[in-house]
């Protein structure tokens, strides 16, 4: 029985969505305490790789087929390709740029989704007032990083890690257009999700290679524990629930909650790491919260 597709978030959905985001942004927390020790993509080649086998052990203990043959496969496939570009701009993209404002750049993929997305499902066209909302939550993630812009002289090799971090953003939008626009829609969330993690866990070592960097299973319990949360939470759990919403919820109206994520990192590195928690924070998060009501509120009438 096919499922029912729901034109609204509803209080499960929205909890869902905060819930991933809040770990999203201390994920990025526990990426950077990790990048020192562990290489960025041999980083996302153990990530992944553990992802992938606890896929399918829950995939086995729940009898969820992952290779029957449903029409999914050229979709699933150029699905996990992006999602694979997308993790490798993201890291090569921080060798040049600042993580601030790479994650600027990244979180234009909402916009890819509204822009594209409606030409292929129109049931996700947004309104006026929701693009209003977009683009009052991207400028107050915008405002929270704006220190990362200024003050500084753009060099070239920052101008090459900005466009792979525009790169990341439009391959992270790509990927839910794939997802949502082809026979991936109907496809469990668990198979939609292997494609990703599995490709990524396949591409990401030759990648690490290709770099020269070094490979080695001698870390740190540090490094091992945030490794094993990046897994586990991160690209198990978190992304499964992620692909769940996807094949339940308009994307449109899910994009817009992403842009929590770089502020609650902002929040986290004021609670954990002692940074200020200065007036742009609270803007940036005020300025969230408006655009995502304005993105989700239903029409009058």
């Amino acid at each position: 029985m096919p499922h029912q597709r729901k034109q609204h978030l509803d209080t499960l959905a929205i909890t869902l969505l905060i819930a991933c985001c809040l770990f999203w942004g201390f994920q990025q927390i526990l990426i950077k305490a990790t990048v020192a020790e562990v290489p960025p993509l041999w980083q996302a080649a153990l990530r992944f790789a553990g992802a992938t086998a606890l896929l399918g052990l829950w995939c086995v203990v729940r009898g969820v087929p992952l290779f029957a043959r449903d029409g999914t496969l050229r979709a699933g496939l150029l699905a996990g390709a992006l999602f694979t570009g997308e993790f490798a701009c993201i890291y090569l993209g921080l060798r040049d740029t600042t993580a601030s404002r790479l994650t600027v750049f990244l979180y234009t993929s909402p916009f890819v989704v509204a822009l594209l997305l409606p030409r292929f499902v129109p049931v996700e066209k947004l309104r006026g007032a929701q693009w209003v909302g977009l683009l009052i939550a991207f400028g107050a993630v915008a405002l929270a990083f704006a220190e990362g812009f200024a003050g500084h002289m753009v060099t070239p090799r920052q101008l090459r890690g900005d466009a792979l971090a525009l790169a990341a953003g439009t391959l992270w939008g790509l990927t839910t257009l794939v997802i949502r626009s082809s026979a991936m829609a109907t496809a469990s969330a668990e198979k939609t999700l292997f494609y990703q993690v599995a490709v990524t866990a396949a591409v990401a070592p030759l990648l690490s290679l290709a770099l020269g960097e070094t490979w080695s299973l001698g870390y740190s319990a540090r490094a091992w524990g945030s490794l094993a949360l990046q897994t586990v939470v991160g690209a198990f759990a978190s992304y499964l629930a992620w692909m769940w919403l996807l094949r339940h919820y308009p994307a449109t109206r899910m994009s817009s909650f992403t842009f929590l994520t770089p502020v609650f990192a902002l929040v986290f590195g004021v609670a954990l790491l002692d940074e200020p928690l200065t007036a742009q924070l609270v803007l940036a998060l005020a300025g969230v919260a408006v655009g995502i009501v304005l993105v989700n509120r239903k029409p009058a009438g």
